[in-house]
């Protein structure tokens, strides 16, 4: 199995559990993922800036966060209780080493959201021409996916649903806290999931 599948098997084994998480019977729900996936791009395009009316400089950083947050969705699309997580990763793999890029970053994304609003699938392709027009690799979402999913989880067993949850710790968002977490850890060891939360556990006031 190539690197890049291990990480892929990893993101749908924990985009599973997280659903499972949010709604034990997630399968049966009819979730609608495709109108989140066209919802972000549209809150994507505000960060990377499209107004020609005024000066607007691309929030890299930010567009990346979204681009993780899309994937959240795409691979809760793809999970379907029938396909192994090897030949959907094996899939995956396949289209995103096949990119399709339009002229601009804008329009590849736009790609990305009409495959969501038309056809309600998730374009891998148009996804991975978005990583290659900001020039995000494999390795960039592997580790904001697996940071978001293991936040996404803390926030979850930290009263996220009941309402008890702080946002801010020390005067920063959990999401900061999370940065500076995963810039601090070997993202290749078996544990980096482990690992993110007992550091998020470390930092959160008790």
């Amino acid at each position: 199995m190539s690197a890049n599948v291990t990480k892929l098997v990893v993101m749908l084994e924990m985009q599973n559990a997280m659903n499972t998480k949010v709604h034990e019977q997630w399968f049966n729900q009819g979730f609608d993922w495709y109108r989140a996936i066209w919802v972000e791009c549209a809150e994507m395009l505000d960060h990377y800036g499209w107004k020609w009316w005024k000066k607007q400089t691309p929030d890299t950083e930010q567009v990346i966060l979204e681009l993780v947050d899309i994937f959240h969705f795409g691979l809760s699309l793809r999970i379907d209780g029938k396909t192994s997580y090897q030949a959907l990763a094996e899939q995956l793999d396949t289209q995103l080493q096949q990119p399709q890029c339009d002229a601009d970053f804008k329009q590849t994304l736009e790609q990305l959201a009409a495959s969501a609003v038309a056809e309600k699938t998730f374009n891998a392709q148009a996804f991975s021409g978005c990583m290659q027009q900001i020039d995000m690799s494999i390795d960039d979402l592997y580790r904001g996916y697996v940071g978001k999913n293991t936040l996404n989880f803390f926030r979850q067993d930290h009263g996220y649903k009941d309402g008890t949850y702080i946002k801010v710790w020390n005067g920063q968002e959990d999401n900061e806290h999370l940065v500076e977490v995963v810039k601090s850890l070997d993202t290749e060891h078996p544990d980096f999931a482990k690992n993110v939360y007992a550091g998020l556990v470390e930092r959160y006031p008790s």
